[in-house]
């Protein structure tokens, strides 16, 4: 299964999605913070320890243009309106791996194809939605999919609090739940375009406070729930109450992953005077 290059153990994003804010004026740009840096140590495998670093560039339109990952990159672009409509995924000797386009009912991203060099291995992802909110998505890796993997979303308030998913990969069907309790501080991914977090879907975008554990269980062939990990999260925050260091520990006291954020402060630029 090909995935999204830059998406490792982290994760992230942002920018203002739409293209025209009501607060800013000249006078008034409206600085805002976006983050621009997540490091994430993973500890899963203590004699391999791995770092990773992801960055984030924006435009003068507050739009998230590009994130570099190690040595692959990935690029953005959006259309007249805002929306995101493409991306772009490069290998790190810049030639391209795959790309993606966006395809919309109104405001809702419905569908997302993602299109290979060779066409071995293009993907489609439908979205879900009731009352404004992603409630599943459906992934096919052929056109002839017949057992699509699926996600599907449980919400308590603007959190996701219940997440549970089905592949069928070749060591047969599998379908994991993965159950959230949250802070009440901003989750740095609320920050982002609103098309962008709906772009990659998953818990720690499309809430708006940050988890701070985590319950997975996997159901069994009679149809039973087995409680496989639970990760408590310790969060420390900066003065803006936006998470600075993320810790993960299992039940144990064992460190699994650690994530670092680092934001900026962006204030929009203009060409000519709105209005």
């Amino acid at each position: 299964m090909k995935k999204i290059l830059f998406l490792g153990a982290l994760s992230l994003f942002f920018s203002s999605c739409r293209g025209d804010d009501d607060n800013d004026t000249p006078n008034n740009p409206e600085a805002k913070i976006f983050l621009s840096k997540v490091t994430t140590v993973n500890y899963t495998n203590p004699s391999n320890i791995n770092t990773s670093v992801v960055t984030f560039d924006y435009n003068s339109k507050k739009q998230l243009i590009k994130i570099l990952s190690q040595n692959t990159s990935t690029s953005f672009e959006y259309d007249t309106t805002g929306k995101l409509s493409k991306t772009t995924y490069y290998k790190a000797d810049g030639t391209v791996a795959y790309y993606t386009t966006c395809t919309y009912n109104e405001n809702q991203l419905t569908t997302i194809k993602s299109i290979y060099p060779d066409s071995n291995g293009n993907t489609t992802k439908v979205y879900i939605y009731n009352n404004d909110k992603i409630t599943g998505t459906s992934l096919c890796f052929s056109l002839n999919c017949t057992i699509p993997s699926t996600s599907s979303y449980t919400y308590s308030g603007d959190n996701i609090s219940t997440e549970t998913s089905f592949s069928d990969n070749i060591g047969g069907p599998s379908t994991i739940k993965r159950e959230f309790s949250y802070d009440n501080k901003i989750n740095p991914y609320s920050l982002t375009n609103t098309y962008f977090r709906t772009y990659l879907a998953g818990t720690q975008f499309l809430s708006q406070n940050n988890y701070t554990s985590e319950k997975i269980s996997r159901k069994d062939s009679e149809g039973n729930w087995i409680e496989i990990q639970n990760v408590t999260y310790e969060i420390q925050y900066n003065s803006s109450q936006l998470p600075s260091k993320v810790i993960g520990k299992e039940a144990n006291g064992k460190t699994l992953i650690e994530y670092n954020y680092e934001y900026i402060t962006l204030q929009k630029q203009y060409t000519a005077f709105p209005g």
